[in-house]
């Protein structure tokens, strides 16, 4: 058993989690608008990824970018990893690679403060992606707990690259915003984002 092992259905029901869906949860958090930079990239390599059609060049050309930015708006005060290995409890399934971690630490050597989990899905639809996103996010909740990192809230965020779904775990509380953000609202993602960082959404 691995993270992409876990659906919905089958992370509910491993971890007795209490779910709440809504419209909206995130939307209400304050726009932070994109830099040039980012919105000059995106408007070229948006089309590219979905002419590439493939996982990495979504991950490769708009994820890691939006991610960067997140990174340089807190002055490098967070640091985010790709494709590490972030295996915290076998017996339970918490095993297996993270497409992307954002952590609470700055240093990039090793990961200290996990935060916020981001998979990618395969298909272009990001609910596809919820039972590997929630098995993540279990697991930086207890490599927090263990790490003694006094971390409230977890957060979570599927995403095809041009479509974000977010999640929020609390102890055993998830909430999941059944609302999807297009990459065209790239505000809206960094603000949100940045919400989570500031354990404000």
């Amino acid at each position: 058993m691995s993270y992409s092992n876990f659906t919905l259905e089958s992370a509910l029901e491993a971890f007795q989690l209490e779910k709440v869906e809504s419209a909206g949860t995130f939307s209400e958090i304050d726009p932070i608008a994109p830099s040039a930079y980012l919105s000059m990239g995106l408007t070229k390599k948006i089309p590219l990824a979905a002419a590439i059609g493939t996982e990495k060049a979504r991950s490769e050309l708009i994820v890691a970018d939006v991610l960067v930015e997140l990174r340089e708006k807190f002055n490098d005060r967070i640091s985010f990893f790709s494709g590490i290995d972030f295996s915290v409890d076998v017996d339970s399934g918490l095993v297996g690679i993270c497409d992307f971690l954002v952590s609470l630490s700055p240093g990039q050597l090793l990961l200290e403060a996990p935060l916020i989990i981001l998979v990618e899905t395969k298909k272009d639809d990001p609910k596809l992606g919820l039972g590997q996103c929630i098995a993540e996010m279990l697991a930086a909740q207890r490599f927090n707990a263990e790490k003694g990192n006094d971390i409230p809230a977890v957060y979570g965020a599927t995403t095809t690259g041009t479509e974000w779904q977010f999640l929020k775990l609390t102890g055993k509380n998830l909430q999941i915003d059944m609302e999807i953000y297009s990459i065209q609202q790239c505000e809206k993602i960094l603000g949100i984002l940045s919400s989570m960082v500031n354990q404000e959404a």
